[in-house]
C-alpha cells in the first residue's frame, strides 16, 4: 500500500491541466475551480455542468482530444478521461515532465490521489482511504461534517483576528507565545454554537491582549 503525504497546496491562478470532460473530470474539478485554480480543460466534450463553468469563463475548454504538449507550464495534472490508454500517455507524459499527476482509472499509475474535502471556512479537512474505496470516504467526510458544524467558520475567523491583532500589539517574542498559546483557550465557540457569541470590538481585542500579557 502506498503511504500518500498530506498536503495543502496554494493553486490560486496557476494552470492545472485536466483531460477529459465527463462526470469524473467534473468530480475533479469543483475543488480545483473552488481553490482558484487556472484550470484547462482538453476535452472533445463536456458535461453540462463543467459546460456551465466554462461558458461563464471560470475555465478554459479546449475542444479536442488529449496531444503530446498539452501540459506544458502546469503545475498539476489529471488525466480524467473516459479511455484508460489515454490516461496512461497523459500519465507517460506527466512523469517525463516532472508533473504531480493523478489518474482517475488507476490511482497507482499517478503520483497522487484526491480525498473527500470538508470545508469550514479557513478549515479544511481531507479524507482518504487509500484507494480503498472512494465512496467510504466519502461517507466519513459526511460523518465529520456532523461533527464539525457550521460554527467552525466565524470561530476560526474570530481566532485569526485575534491571531493578528496579538502580533501586532506584542512585539516581544515570550509575551506573545504566551498569548498565542492562549488564544487556544478561549471558551468561544459554544457560545458561537449557540447563537449567544457578541463580537469583540478592537477595544475588546486589546484589553484582553493588556489582561494577558504577564503570566
Amino acid at each position: 500500500m502506498s503511504r500518500y503525504l498530506p498536503i495543502m497546496l496554494d493553486v490560486q491562478g496557476k494552470l492545472v491541466v485536466m483531460i477529459g470532460g465527463g462526470a469524473v473530470a467534473e468530480r475533479k474539478a469543483a475543488p480545483l475551480l473552488e481553490a482558484g485554480a487556472a484550470l484547462v480543460i482538453v476535452s472533445p466534450a463536456l458535461s453540462g455542468t463543467l459546460a456551465a463553468a466554462a461558458a461563464a469563463g471560470r475555465l478554459r475548454w479546449i475542444s479536442r482530444p488529449y496531444a503530446p504538449g498539452d501540459l506544458d507550464g502546469a503545475v498539476l495534472v489529471y488525466a480524467a478521461a473516459d479511455d484508460e490508454a489515454v490516461n496512461e500517455a497523459v500519465a507517460r507524459e506527466a512523469r517525463r515532465l516532472g508533473l504531480p499527476v493523478n489518474v482517475a482509472s488507476r490511482a497507482e499509475a499517478g503520483s497522487f490521489i484526491t480525498p473527500g474535502i470538508l470545508r469550514r471556512g479557513r478549515l479544511t479537512v481531507a479524507v482518504t482511504t487509500s484507494g480503498a474505496g472512494p465512496s467510504v470516504a466519502a461517507e466519513i467526510t459526511r460523518q465529520i461534517a456532523g461533527l464539525l458544524g457550521e460554527e467552525y467558520e466565524p470561530y476560526l475567523d474570530f481566532l485569526h483576528e485575534l491571531r493578528t491583532a496579538v502580533k501586532r500589539l506584542e512585539p516581544a517574542p515570550e509575551p506573545r507565545a504566551r498569548l498565542l498559546r492562549r488564544l487556544g483557550q478561549l471558551d468561544v465557540l459554544n457560545d458561537m454554537r449557540q447563537g449567544t457569541f457578541i463580537p469583540w470590538t478592537p477595544e475588546d481585542i486589546e484589553a484582553w491582549v493588556e489582561s494577558n500579557r504577564e503570566e
